[in-house]
């Protein structure tokens, strides 16, 4: 529907540039308008997913594929929604594996969109007496990927948003900012609370954030009634390209 409308945007615009035309309007501004238009159109287009497939998961950083494509990474602490928030974005059911169990994910897993985006879901940051022996392996691996991956774009940082803001929470936020990483937050869950909790809680986080970092960090709400944020993510990704 937005890729038709913003089709008939550049038609419109068309015949506008020739009506100026006529009028002898500056030749260099019809074409700048024309080329904005486009690139709208372009954007559009991409965001438009019509392929996404698994490629591999991997347990060491010499196994990462070597895909020369823009990368972006889904990072999340336990259960709120990363892999059904991956599958909802493709618009495939069963993309990346939905599981019960808070720390199932162990490996990193990469998919690729649209032959031209990749999408890396990253294990949690959690902590599981089940997982401890792994857990400086862990670590080690993903602080190596996220500080130098060439192809990373961003990192999306998954937090549950019907809660108030946990301490691991902001840790990981501080460690993001120390090291200089590209990040963004995405609050889940939010139809899980009223409008009221929801507030408290951003307010309470906002005011944590404060403590650490002055600048604004791009932020989305999800929740699983209004899509508005699906094309809102699509567009970011978009524009960090």
């Amino acid at each position: 529907m937005y890729i038709q409308i913003e089709f008939e945007l550049v038609i419109v615009y068309v015949y506008i540039c020739l009506f100026m035309s006529k009028y002898n309007i500056s030749l260099w501004f019809l074409l700048i308008i024309l080329y904005h238009q486009l690139d709208i159109l372009c954007k559009l287009i991409n965001m438009k997913i019509s392929s996404a497939e698994f490629i591999k998961s991997v347990v060491d950083i010499k196994q990462c594929p070597n895909l020369n494509l823009p990368e972006f990474a889904f990072f999340w602490r336990s259960n709120v929604w990363k892999s059904s928030l991956i599958n909802m974005l493709t618009q495939r059911k069963e993309l990346a594996k939905c599981s019960k169990i808070p720390w199932k994910t162990k490996l990193f897993n990469f998919f690729v969109v649209n032959n031209s985006r990749v999408i890396v879901d990253l294990p949690w940051y959690g902590y599981a007496k089940s997982w401890e022996k792994e857990r400086k392996w862990w670590l080690d691996f993903t602080q190596e990927f996220l500080s130098t991956r060439g192809n990373l774009k961003m990192t999306f940082l998954l937090i549950d948003g019907s809660i108030p803001p946990q301490k691991m929470d902001i840790e990981m936020i501080k460690c993001f900012i120390e090291e200089w990483i590209k990040f963004s937050i995405v609050f889940t869950k939010l139809d899980k609370c009223n409008q009221k909790e929801r507030s408290k809680n951003q307010r309470l986080f906002d005011e944590e954030i404060k403590k650490i970092w002055l600048n604004s960090i791009e932020s989305f709400f999800v929740d699983n009634i209004h899509w508005k944020w699906r094309e809102e993510i699509l567009s970011f990704i978009e524009s960090v390209l």
